[in-house]
């Protein structure tokens, strides 16, 4: 997959089944919804990156 913003990552087609790793993957349904929620809360840039690392680690 290589390297993905922080900003494409909501609109990613999530996986069918969470992997539930200690590191969860970018296409998995519980850091996109995340990442959706964030997006829409008005998140841009430096705050979406680290919403993502926040979802990435949940």
């Amino acid at each position: 997959m290589g390297k993905v913003k922080a900003k494409r990552v909501s609109r990613l087609k999530p996986k069918k089944k969470c992997c539930r790793k200690s590191k969860r993957c970018l296409r998995c349904p519980v850091v996109v919804m995340r990442m959706k929620k964030a997006e829409s809360a008005g998140m841009c840039g430096k705050d979406l990156r680290k919403a993502l690392k926040k979802a990435r680690a949940a």
